[in-house]
């Protein structure tokens, strides 16, 4: 039976893990997987861009989604993200991940080619109409160079089933211009670690998170102190942790935060190629930021 989907609260994108031999290190991902649910996470995002989507194959994809599965065992809902370059292979993806006992989906638009608006809103619609599961929109123009408008957002809202928005426009306008032309229509997610204070005290209902693969404690807690209104601990959380969030918003930020999450012992710096590990000045200029954070890391409790 499929775990609810509230598209609220903290949702890792979750690293995938590697052996020194390049293959899936599935016992690790399962003690990272231990960690984040011992800090209270809300949800979890399989095979995202932290996730190094573009590297895995499809058996690997269900090979993660069938240990999440296992490890969670209902506490949570399992996401496994759709990032494809043809809508027959996005639509086969969500059928498939459907069929394995996804929870949710969250959908990138087309890879590689530049669709429009109108080939971006076809896209997403055909896979929607393939499944029952609840959708997530990433909207990402930085990264991804397509920008999913509130016109495009007015189309889609016609398919119940299409429910969130993890939102990573960097403008955090858009939250409110979403709000107003929505209401609560769409689960708003922030998308963006470096603005994730700043996007939960606007009104956003969730937070995807990448540095929560290091520091999942501080990443649930900086989102309770929020939504508690207790905004001068939170922000002195945030503080502390801007270093480590600014890994996050990197060109290198799978490895930059697969380092971190090596330093507090809940992963590896192994990365797929053609990414290749962190040497030389730059590994330490990054180990350096991690170290300095940790020397003075806040001490927290679970609830």
């Amino acid at each position: 039976m499929a775990t609810s989907v509230r598209w609220q609260g903290v949702y890792p994108a979750l690293l995938t893990p590697f052996t020194a031999s390049d293959e899936l290190d599935l016992p690790l991902f399962v003690k990272n997987l231990h960690a984040q649910l011992d800090a209270g996470v809300h949800g979890l995002i399989i095979a995202g861009s932290l996730g190094e989507v573009s590297t895995l194959t499809g058996s690997e994809k269900v090979a993660l989604l069938e240990s999440a599965l296992e490890t969670v065992n209902g506490r949570v809902p399992v996401i496994m993200n759709i990032a494809e370059t043809t809508t027959r292979e996005a639509v086969r993806g969500a059928r498939e991940a459907e069929e394995k006992g996804a929870d949710g989906l969250m959908l990138l638009p087309p890879m590689r080619y530049f669709a429009d608006a109108r080939e971006t809103v076809e896209f997403f619609k055909a896979i929607a109409q393939e499944t029952s599961l609840p959708i997530m929109i990433y909207n990402n123009p930085i990264d991804y160079k397509i920008m999913t408008t509130v016109t495009m957002f007015e189309e889609l809202a016609k398919l119940s089933n299409i429910q969130a928005v993890k939102e990573s426009t960097r403008d955090l306008t858009n939250i409110a211009r979403m709000r107003n032309a929505f209401g609560d229509r769409y689960r708003l997610l922030g998308g963006v670690d470096t603005l994730a204070l700043e996007s939960l005290s606007a009104g956003a209902d969730g937070w995807v998170a990448g540095l929560v693969d290091a520091f999942p404690l501080e990443t649930v807690t900086l989102y309770d102190l929020v939504k508690a209104g207790r905004m001068d601990e939170a922000r002195s959380l945030y503080f502390w942790f801007m270093p480590l969030l600014e890994l996050d918003i990197q060109p290198k930020l799978v490895q930059y935060i697969k380092l971190a999450a090596t330093a507090t012992g809940i992963g590896s710096e192994y990365v797929r190629a053609p990414r290749l590990t962190l040497v030389g000045e730059e590994r330490e200029r990054v180990l350096g930021i991690i170290e300095a954070a940790l020397a003075v890391r806040p001490s927290l409790q679970t609830a």
